[in-house]
């Protein structure tokens, strides 16, 4: 190679490497991924559900033992035995305690010898009134005699009474040895032991018996609500309670209303202080699990409130300082916020009173990714199971609505 190819050669050499480096920088450049948006999130929509729905009002109350009887030592004596164990159930005319008996049993026998004595002193004045009667009629005795015998017959007939009453209070007595089961219940701990002396110038309480099948519960309701439901049934709370209005209890670990009963009462007078009416209600208690005491959540049909409406599911509804809302899918896949005013709870759905025409995709799963204004990608809900009963739990352990 000759000089001048040889200096050619190595200016070209740069050169080359140049245009290469620049050529290979151009080809990644246009070969480089342009940014594609993520797809809009997907959200599981339901349209509203139109059905006939009864309006409810929901009560909180206590429950109370329908009778609670403090046992007392009526006679005195010593406390012999106990025939119970602390909390039993116990059945109506079941013996409890017994008292010292034999004092009470030689009483009854002295009652019934005195009857005895004064029959046998009744009937000798009778033989001699009698007689004397006689002699008076003969001119053969005195008048004044006959008086007197008259007057011990009848001090005798009214001494077999008394003797007779003497022996009715004996036997009372003895009865009174025997403490019994007033009612079916339960009874608490005993408060003496036996071998103590009971009944010494007082009733000594011996145990408390309370009757809890069925059982009550209490609960109020506030002026604006009784006024409601007066205005709707035409009647005054006391005459709502000769009609079987159902009731529906729930207690605090409980899912739902589970325990049916009905309104049993009413107080004549609303409390001034609270603005609140007292009412009650009768429930079945047959395992005794309803306890007194206990805090109960009590729902109530509104009579002549059964309307048709519309009901979105319960985990659709948000809250906010503007108030409830759903979210619905509205043109073009765009989440709009609606603002709704929500009526009572049906299994686990919400009654929407105002805010939704029926037409609406609410969202009901997936609402932290639909965000008002942006688009999402909506699938519908399965389709929810069947009602219940009226009252009762559906699978999701809500309330049930009320048959037509």
């Amino acid at each position: 190679m000759t000089a001048g190819k040889l200096w050619s050669f190595l200016r070209g050499k740069p050169l080359v490497g140049v245009g290469l480096g620049l050529l290979l920088t151009l080809t990644a450049c246009g070969e480089r991924n342009a940014y594609k948006p993520p797809p809009p999130p997907k959200v599981t929509v339901a349209r509203p559900e139109r059905r006939p729905v009864t309006g409810y009002l929901e009560f909180t109350g206590n429950t109370r033992a329908i009778n609670t009887v403090t046992l007392r030592a009526r006679v005195q004596g010593f406390l012999e035995k106990v025939f119970f164990q602390d909390g039993d159930r116990v059945k109506k005319g079941q013996l409890l305690f017994l008292i010292q008996p034999n004092t009470y049993e030689d009483k009854l026998k002295l009652a019934a010898a005195q009857i005895l004595q004064q029959e046998a002193n009744y009937r000798y004045a009778l033989i001699q009134v009698a007689r004397y009667t006689k002699l008076v009629q003969q001119r053969a005795g005195a008048q004044s005699d006959l008086d007197n015998w008259r007057f011990q017959r009848d001090s005798s007939q009214a001494q077999v009474l008394e003797a007779k009453a003497n022996r009715d209070l004996a036997a009372l007595d003895l009865g009174y040895t025997k403490v019994t089961a007033p009612f079916d219940g339960r009874i608490d701990r005993r408060l003496v032991d036996p071998g103590n002396l009971v009944g010494a110038g007082e009733f000594t309480s011996l145990a408390q018996i309370n009757q809890i099948d069925p059982i009550y519960v209490y609960f109020t309701i506030n002026e604006e609500d009784l006024l409601r439901v007066m205005g709707k049934t035409g009647k005054l709370p006391g005459e709502a309670g000769k009609t079987t209005v159902p009731l529906y209890l729930g207690l605090a670990n409980e899912t739902g209303y589970p325990h049916r009963g009905y309104f049993d009462f009413a107080a004549i007078s609303v409390t001034s202080t609270t603005g609140t009416l007292l009412l009650r209600g009768v429930f079945p208690n047959p395992d005794f699990k309803i306890l007194p005491g206990l805090y109960a959540r009590i729902r109530g049909p509104l009579v002549g409130s059964e309307k048709e409406s519309w009901l979105v599911p319960e985990v659709a509804i948000g809250y906010d300082q503007l108030g409830s809302y759903v979210l619905v899918v509205g043109e073009n896949n765009v989440v709009e916020r609606r603002s709704v005013k929500v009526g009572t709870q049906v299994e686990s759905r919400r009654v929407i009173e105002t805010g939704l025409s029926g037409n609406e995709a609410v969202v009901t799963n997936g609402l932290l990714r639909a965000i008002p204004g942006k688009p999402v990608t909506p699938a519908q809900e399965t389709p929810p199971p069947g009602p219940v009963k009226e009252g009762g739990s559906s699978p999701q352990g809500k309330p049930g609505v009320s048959p037509k």
